[in-house]
């Protein structure tokens, strides 16, 4: 994206799935883009405390919470905010971890070392780190019998226990029309930055029954999909 903006100011761009386009100088606000790009973020930030919420509601035993992040960006301390801001409510103590995508080590070492005091669980927030390394995440979630909620549902399906976030056929519906709009002669600086409007929550039960935790009926109610 970056890279695009140095060939042309001219030429719209559309963007799709990006955390902080204004930390990331991709426009100058989310309702002003003021340039050639505009598009649709991946993260609402208030949203990020929903992900211990709904830790604690699947596995109330957990007091403490480590919080996987990349501490370069910007959308990573927004989202470890709203998370820390919620937690004296839960009863919950708040460890963030910070590694980036060439620290599988790191990572490693971190939640293994996270894991030998009891009642841990893990949230793992939108970041680069857990996209490309997320069967190492969820294979140590399994190993260390650590409840982890994750923000996508490719998490889930790869195994991880729970996932809440933006439905990503949603976006890419969405992002047709500004398409379209663009196509009829709209300039990118008159079309905000919009923010995902639907979330999906997505369980897999069989590694539920490997962790010993029964999901709560309330849970299973707002379920978008179980995976089984």
């Amino acid at each position: 994206m970056g890279p695009l903006l140095q060939v042309t100011r001219i030429v719209p761009i559309l963007f799709l799935n990006v955390t902080d386009p204004v930390g990331a100088g991709f426009v100058a606000s989310l309702g002003r883009p003021n340039g050639n790009a505009t598009g649709f973020t991946s993260i609402e930030y208030g949203m990020s405390g929903k992900w211990l919420e709904l830790l604690k509601e699947i596995a109330p035993r957990v007091t403490r919470a480590a919080v996987i992040r990349d501490p370069t960006l910007v959308a990573g301390i927004g989202q470890l905010g709203a998370i820390q801001a919620v937690a004296p409510s839960f009863g919950v103590e708040v460890s963030p971890i910070g590694v980036g995508v060439r620290d599988a080590g790191g990572l490693e070492r971190a939640i293994t070392a996270f894991a030998l005091s009891p009642n841990g669980g893990l949230i793992v927030t939108t970041n680069a780190t857990a996209a490309v390394h997320r069967d190492l995440i969820i294979g140590l979630a399994a190993r260390h019998r650590l409840p982890a909620v994750y923000p996508y549902r490719y998490h889930v399906t790869s195994g991880g226990l729970i996932s809440y976030g933006p439905s990503t056929i949603d976006q890419y519906r969405r992002v047709a029309s500004y398409v379209d709009r663009i196509l009829n002669g709209a300039k990118p600086a008159d079309l905000p930055v919009q923010e995902p409007v639907k979330y999906e929550l997505v369980v897999n039960l069989k590694t539920a029954k490997a962790l010993g935790l029964d999901i709560p009926s309330s849970v299973l109610a707002r379920v978008d999909e179980v995976i089984e």
